[in-house]
């Protein structure tokens, strides 16, 4: 037997969904969780929508479908499998999605105190993982491209400044790739890493796909970090909300790590979810190949004929700092050349055109290409950016409404990155952040900041107080304030912006903005 067919023969396997299938069939009385008795009392208007043998499918932990947080059955078989096919020592599903991942993560490596490196635009979830661990984040800027106004990546140079200024951090963390599909110097960084004997940790959420297809970029694993999370149901075919977690080396304690997910998972997971991992990894080590040179096609094609319609251009690899790569599935398109808005492009194309993006941005439009889409899907959009350039360019004839609008936007863009690049006053001590600072200042820990005495303000008088919220633009979810930051104006001018021309903004309690969480002033 050649090793191709020992290969296939040990990933044709999926022990979880067999097991789960057996469950759905057997006829039995049921007097356990879920109160719907599998679909028996589920409601009509439900069962309209999506059928109910389905929820035939909606177990509890049986004792034929093994238990999440102590597997010795089939899910840990499925696990092992996934394992194998990712190219990681030990692979854990996730059904609380890739943020409690991230969390787990960052609880398995860092107390109280202890310091991590991590990218200023990481995701809240890793936000979230610092209050609750009370690790202190030293925060190192990403590479910022000022024209297209796009945050990428961490470089190794910025990684190994913070170490020689913070030897005793406990971790490093970064986002491989972006959300716009850049991948920074994982294999650089993995090594820095490792020469102070501390992790790399990757938030790998949109790379799930690089490890079946030679020409995407190279998955983390490969280039040697140490803890990465996966959100299979972004770019492959899981259903939403699972993802995997995948370990290699000795630098992460595994059983703190199992802990530390026992912290933050549903101690009643879903098996669809579970089986769903289990489903897509078969697909992707039986044919993985195939379908990302089908969805590579697609995405080239795509871009090829976007990027020749007047008023638009399209991220590719010449745009990228050096030592970075592009994921070519992910695809960013520039619409202000249009004079348009990418919040105002995402509505017209979501109401009138028939097609959805990932996520709008100030000059952008990000749209995500997987083994899901299909030709019919790329013609679509292309059609409707086509139609975009024909019948909604703003030109010298637009309403001044129209002009005013574009003007203020100009306005916003050149300021609205303020409070990445340029320093801010703050009153209280600054003792946590790596230099050059980045900026706002951050007075206290997240931590600290969460728990602390608060009040709520009006937005006119948050200036240069100190945050007690996670606030940020959705999607992507990378906070512009989080807890222990203080506000500066134009930070608090950013946001404004983004909710005016349609962005929404999460985290906040009043989601008007209105008002703001602040710390109370230390008498």
């Amino acid at each position: 037997m050649s090793v191709s067919e020992s290969w296939r023969d040990f990933q044709v396997q999926t022990p979880l969904l067999d097991a789960l299938r057996l469950c759905a069939n057997q006829r039995h009385a049921a007097f356990y969780t879920p109160g719907h008795k599998r679909g028996a009392g589920i409601a009509a208007s439900l069962a309209d929508l999506v059928g109910k043998s389905v929820f035939r499918a909606d177990l509890t932990e049986l004792a034929e479908l093994d238990t999440l947080f102590a597997p010795d059955g089939v899910i840990r078989a499925a696990q092992e499998l996934a394992a194998a096919a990712f190219g990681a020592q030990e692979t854990w599903f996730l059904v609380n999605g890739s943020t409690s991942g991230i969390i787990a993560a960052i609880l398995a490596t860092c107390g109280t105190g202890d310091k991590i490196i991590l990218p200023r635009n990481v995701h809240s979830s890793a936000i979230a993982a610092l209050i609750l661990s009370g690790a202190i984040p030293i925060f190192i800027l990403p590479e910022y491209d000022p024209i297209l106004d796009i945050a990428h990546s961490i470089t190794p140079a910025a990684v190994a400044d913070a170490l020689q200024q913070h030897p005793d951090a406990k971790a490093v963390m970064m986002v491989y790739p972006t959300y716009y599909g850049v991948c920074g110097d994982v294999g650089a960084i993995a090594r820095l890493a490792h020469q102070y004997n501390i992790p790399l940790l990757v938030d790998e959420a949109h790379g799930s796909h690089f490890a079946f297809h030679p020409e995407l970029p190279t998955s983390a694993l490969s280039a040697g970090a140490d803890l990465t999370v996966q959100s299979i149901h972004k770019t492959l075919a899981g259903m939403t909300q699972a993802s995997m977690l995948h370990v290699q080396g000795d630098r992460i304690d595994r059983n703190r790590l199992s802990k530390a997910l026992q912290l933050v998972q549903s101690t009643s997971p879903s098996y669809i979810l579970l089986a769903s991992l289990d489903a897509a990894r078969q697909q992707m080590a039986l044919h993985g190949e195939a379908l990302m040179t089908k969805t590579l096609q697609l995405a080239d094609a795509a871009r090829h004929q976007i990027q020749c319609i007047p008023g638009l251009s399209v991220l590719d690899s010449v745009q990228l700092p050096r030592c970075s790569t592009l994921d070519r599935t992910r695809l960013t398109v520039t619409v202000s050349g249009l004079g348009l808005t990418g919040f105002e492009v995402d509505d017209i194309f979501h109401q009138d055109l028939g097609v959805t993006a990932e996520f709008p941005s100030l000059q952008h439009l990000t749209f995500i290409i997987s083994l899901g889409n299909t030709e019919a899907d790329i013609q679509q959009l292309v059609q409707a950016f086509t139609t975009l350039a024909t019948e909604y360019q703003r030109n010298a004839d637009s309403p001044p409404g129209a002009g005013a609008r574009r003007r203020g936007f100009n306005e916003i863009f050149r300021g609205c990155t303020d409070w990445l690049v340029k320093p801010a006053p703050t009153v209280f001590p600054q003792h946590c952040w790596s230099n050059p600072p980045l900026q706002p200042p951050l007075s206290l820990s997240p931590r600290e900041a969460f728990f602390a005495p608060t009040e709520i303000l009006p937005i006119e008088q948050a200036e240069s107080r100190i945050c007690a919220e996670i606030i940020c633009p959705y999607p992507p979810g990378i906070p512009v304030l989080l807890p222990g930051e203080v506000m500066t104006k134009s930070a608090l001018d950013y946001l404004q912006q983004i909710q005016t021309m349609g962005g929404v903004i999460s985290g906040c309690a009043d989601a008007t903005l209105k008002t703001l969480k602040v710390l109370t002033l230390r008498q």
